[in-house]
């Protein structure tokens, strides 16, 4: 699913009715955002090769060319070189530790080459190594110059909304009551402990944009089936509130081991919900009371408002939902596509690692990266039930 735009959610009075379209899964991909303010990526498209002339030497094919110094006028202004060079290289032997990697030697070059060529072979050794690795930066603090490094979990520009209306639905089929019971287990740990939005929460952000296409709806006088549209907001809010009550109910945290073990499969789609629930539990005993914002990037608050480069907070692109089907959902996706082309970026569980001689955290990604894929399965999972 694709977004990005500030239409500022309702220039027009109200979302247009649709006919219900075949939308994909529920983990969604989002627009691209505007080159200028993505990320750095490689592109795809390479130069057009050139031939060589017929009767030049092949030698130039065995030389390794290191690369190209670019200055970094900041740490080179009216610094004792020694001083900084021997930080640097204390520095990178600490990186290089906590990474468990060797760093190409560099200290026979001279200054400033020697730290850039540094730079240049820690970044390629780490983006091979560290799964989540993103940046690394050379920085210069209180007369000390280090490194630091910054890791951060690609989330895919996904929307990780997870219908609640799907499992309403297995509770009232004798059918599929017990995958019922087994993810609502899974949805009470993404509420309880990892946080996870509920649409039906004054203050989340789908509860106000479920308010405001509400008012909309109600306000249009002149459409024929208005009242038919205003019951499916009645249906949300319903059963929304109902699943609510019950994955707030602290007794599918405590089962939740029983009802793994007690399940039994009888097709694919069950085998889908146990492997899904036994991921939830797995995380749900490793981490128990980690949130899915523990390490969402933080921002100045006296941030200049005019900035044209704004973020997607996490808030907005993680939450339970109703359906992701039907009219409401597209009238809703329309409006988020429409605000999210507005950004720039998209925040994104982030960790900066100083390597500046002071105690390092041994924090990790390892909690975000099983999460958002459990996310996504849950998501996949539920969005196709009806098939089944």
């Amino acid at each position: 699913m694709n977004y990005a735009t500030d239409n500022h959610i309702g220039n027009s009075a109200t979302a247009r009715a649709k006919k219900t379209k075949t939308a994909s899964r529920t983990a969604r991909r989002v627009y691209a955002l505007d080159a200028e303010t993505q990320g750095r990526g490689r592109g795809t498209e390479r130069q057009t090769q050139v031939s060589s002339c017929g009767d030049a030497t092949d030698g130039f094919l065995k030389v390794s060319f290191l690369p190209r110094l670019q200055e970094n006028k900041t740490l080179q202004a009216g610094q004792d070189i020694s001083k900084m060079e021997s930080d640097f290289y204390s520095s990178l032997d600490r990186l290089a530790k906590h990474y468990h990697i060797l760093p190409m030697p560099t200290s026979h070059f001279e200054y400033p080459y020697n730290t850039a060529l540094a730079v240049w072979g820690l970044e390629e050794k780490l983006k091979k190594s560290v799964g989540n690795f993103s940046e690394l930066r050379l920085l210069k603090d209180s007369g000390k110059t280090y490194l630091l490094s910054e890791e951060k979990h690609n989330t895919g520009t996904m929307l990780y909304y997870i219908p609640i209306e799907p499992i309403y639905q297995m509770l009232k089929d004798p059918k599929y009551k017990k995958n019922a019971h087994l993810l609502l287990s899974v949805c009470s740990y993404l509420y309880h402990s990892a946080d996870v939005p509920y649409y039906r929460q004054q203050g989340s952000y789908l509860y106000w944009l479920y308010e405001m296409h509400r008012e909309w709806t109600e306000q249009d006088e002149d459409r024929e089936e208005n009242e038919r549209y205003v019951r499916e907001f009645d249906k949300a809010e319903l059963i929304g509130e109902f699943i609510e009550k019950k994955i707030f109910n602290p007794i599918n945290l405590a089962v939740f081991e029983e009802r793994l073990k007690g399940f039994k499969s009888r097709d694919g789609f069950d085998n889908q919900c146990l492997d899904t629930a036994e991921k939830a539990f797995a995380l749900f005993t490793d981490y128990p009371n980690e949130s899915i914002f523990r390490n969402a990037p933080t921002h100045d608050e006296e941030e200049d408002e005019d900035t044209e480069s704004e973020s997607i907070g996490m808030e907005k692109y993680i939450s339970f939902i109703s359906d992701t089907k039907g009219w409401l959902y597209e009238s809703i996706e329309e409006s988020i596509n429409n605000e999210f082309n507005e950004y720039g970026t998209m925040d994104e569980p982030t960790i900066l690692k100083c390597f500046d001689g002071e105690e390092l955290t041994q924090n990790s990604l390892d909690f975000e990266s099983r999460l958002f894929a459990l996310l996504d399965d849950m998501c996949a999972l539920l969005y196709n039930y009806k098939y089944h």
